[in-house]
């Protein structure tokens, strides 16, 4: 079978087609035909070797969309020719970016015959964070006002559609020509990230109850001036070394709760998976697919998911 690999660790251009054997299961494993494969930036900290991989060549990618081809022993869930969608591949085990991926029961969950493979693949790690982010760590109430940091990215606008679809306000930050496409999804308000008053402005427009922040390094402050007492400020990803706190004494006066989170501590990927999926059949959630990219051309993928500006996620096609 086809399959993206790396050889050595470095930029885009590591990445190759290679010829490999089909995976066979191990215990509690199914073999998935893969349809399409999810774009993440950790896919490059994988790459990069900022990640570790437990062998070279390897296999990259976290989520895959496709169908069940063979189901290993101690796996009840799941038939031959079931459609499944899954999340946390590539990190221990051989990942998605391949003509098929062995995956843990626990990893995937079935895909209603209204999401299609493509936005299946598009789903996983992005929605399973902002459903990780919104309903695990900040339980937010259909009252409460949410603000989401990176609204445009994979992340950020699935975290505006569950923020809706749970009944709150949301608010988002991101660049301007991304607003109107934002508010369709779901933003009440979109804020240009590089204005001079943001802080004010967001606060004019209803303080945050709970915050989903993709740049936690550089609004740790800004989060703490902005929130409500009793607020929950959830950190996904860091861009650099730098930021912190000027006054932390407001994040005590208001008794913030800060929650750093990866979604590779999740227990049961497939609990979270599941009810997703039901949102997605309802159509009350639908990931943003932006471009699909053949294998051959991986690495371009990989460059744009980091340097690109874009609403939602790129997705590779076999």
């Amino acid at each position: 079978m086809r399959a993206v690999r790396f050889h050595e660790h470095g930029g885009p251009e590591v990445l190759t087609v290679d010829e490999v054997d089909e995976p066979e299961p191990e215990y509690g494993q199914v073999v998935v035909d893969v349809e399409a494969a999810g774009v993440n930036p950790v896919d490059t900290y994988f790459r990069e070797g900022a990640y570790p991989v437990p062998h070279l060549p390897f296999i990259g990618g976290g989520d895959l969309a496709g169908t069940v081809a063979e189901v290993g022993q101690g796996v009840e869930r799941f038939a031959v020719g079931d459609r499944v969608y899954g999340t946390g591949l590539g990190n221990g085990m051989p990942g998605s970016y391949a003509e098929q991926a062995a995956a843990p029961a626990d990893h995937i969950a079935h895909l209603p015959d209204e999401i299609d493979f493509i936005e299946g693949a598009a789903l996983g790690t992005v929605g399973a964070t902002a459903w990780q982010a919104l309903v695990h760590h900040a339980a937010v109430d259909p009252a409460e006002t949410v603000l989401v940091h990176g609204g445009s990215g994979g992340v950020g606008h699935l975290a505006i559609q569950l923020a809706e679809t749970m009944g709150a306000r949301v608010h988002a930050t991101a660049s301007p020509e991304h607003a109107d496409d934002l508010e369709a999804l779901g933003a009440d308000e979109v804020f240009d990230y590089s204005r001079s008053d943001l802080a004010d402005a967001v606060v004019d427009a209803g303080a945050p109850d709970a915050v989903v922040d993709l740049h936690m390094d550089q609004y740790l402050q800004f989060n703490t001036d902005v929130v409500n007492t009793g607020a929950t400020v959830v950190g996904i990803g860091n861009d650099t070394a730098e930021g912190g706190f000027d006054n932390i004494g407001a994040t005590k006066g208001k008794e913030v709760t800060f929650q750093f989170m990866s979604l590779f501590n999740a227990d049961d990927l497939s609990a979270i998976l599941a009810p997703l999926a039901d949102l997605g059949a309802r159509g009350e959630l639908a990931p943003v697919v932006h471009r699909t990219y053949d294998f051959e051309d991986a690495g371009e993928a990989q460059r744009a998911v980091l340097e690109d500006s874009f609403v939602g996620k790129l997705v590779l096609e076999p």
